[in-house]
């Protein structure tokens, strides 16, 4: 599937998928109100099986076939202070083995 994606200006990592260039006509008013002057970034012949890196290809030409557009939001950061508790919970969880004899 043939689609254009555009960048946000106000949204910072937010991308705006849709079928055809420059015709935001399926996308809703208030969608374009809070994303902005969308910014042309690429066309792309894309491909169920395709890699891409935040967003499932598939899931994407559904919604676009399905809604009209995808819109790929930035990936929730990273809570630094929840992941060392983790790691060392995990890691204070392992069994040591003592060589005494």
């Amino acid at each position: 599937m043939l689609c254009a994606i555009y960048k946000s200006f106000l949204k910072n990592e937010t991308y705006l998928f849709i079928k055809k260039r420059d015709d935001f006509s399926t996308v809703p008013k208030m969608l374009l109100t809070q994303f902005g002057k969308p910014q042309l970034v690429s066309l792309l012949n894309l491909k169920k099986d395709q890699k891409m890196a935040i967003a499932c290809a598939k899931k994407v030409i559904t919604e676009i076939q399905v809604n009209g557009f995808y819109l790929q939001l930035p990936p929730p950061p990273i809570n630094y202070l929840e992941e060392h508790k983790k790691m060392k919970k995990n890691s204070s969880n392992k069994v040591k083995i003592s060589n005494e004899d």
